[in-house]
């Protein structure tokens, strides 16, 4: 009886301290999936990717690693990703992380997975994002952004939101209107180890995660960015 309690404790306490690890493997996970997107859209070997004139004027970046779509012509829809904005003195914000969710319509025979970025060209998108809590397409702008190094961002000048998608290898301007995004607290907490307003991450208010995939999303955005920018 004593060892059937013992093994019993010994394997709740396993439980206990495997679910934190999990957790924050899945939120590394999570920014690595991120960085290699950011690094496939914006890279030197990528001509179809977001073109410099978006990065340029780019003031956030949200990026779902993977978008889940399941359902038979009426389905839902599910991602994960992290956000970073510029901050007052020039630099990139921590990582942010948020959940996407909503309807999805068309043809959908069984379920697929795409990774979206989302590029918020205004302060109005700014602001949207700032509060952790919005609805893509209801009241601000959203649309498909132009794609190519050197395609002209007045395509969609007047977006609030430029969306990209990646599917099957290839990525394109996409839409994602109707979806709602609100902050991840679960993983805010494991990334940062306490909760922390969303805002006050976009702003960067708070320090940096000691955390090396978080360090590289931002490293990423911000390379990016400023290579455009030359």
């Amino acid at each position: 009886m004593k060892r059937t309690i013992a093994i019993c404790t010994m394997s709740i306490l396993a439980a206990a301290v495997s679910i934190p690890a999990l957790a924050q493997d899945r939120a590394d996970n999570e920014l690595n999936q991120a960085t290699t997107i950011m690094h496939d859209l914006t890279g030197p070997q990528s001509q179809a990717g977001i073109p410099d004139a978006v990065l340029r004027k780019a003031k956030c970046v949200a990026v779902i690693p993977k978008m889940i779509k399941a359902g038979f012509v009426v389905g839902g829809q599910h991602g994960a990703g992290v956000a970073t904005c510029r901050t007052a003195d020039g630099r990139w914000s921590p990582p942010a992380p948020f959940d996407l969710t909503g309807a999805s319509f068309g043809l959908q025979i069984g379920g697929e997975v795409e990774g979206y970025v989302m590029m918020i060209m205004n302060d109005d998108g700014m602001q949207a994002l700032n509060s952790g809590h919005f609805k893509v397409g209801a009241g601000l702008n959203a649309a498909a952004g132009p794609v190519g190094r050197d395609a002209d961002a007045s395509a969609g000048v007047s977006a609030a939101i430029l969306v990209y998608a990646k599917a099957k290898g290839a990525y394109a301007g996409a839409t994602l209107n109707g979806a709602e995004l609100n902050q991840d607290h679960g993983e805010t907490r494991e990334l940062y180890g306490h909760e922390v307003n969303f805002s006050a991450i976009l702003n960067g208010q708070v320090h940096m995660p000691d955390n090396g995939a978080a360090h590289a999303f931002v490293e990423t955005i911000n390379h990016d960015v400023n290579r455009a920018a030359r």
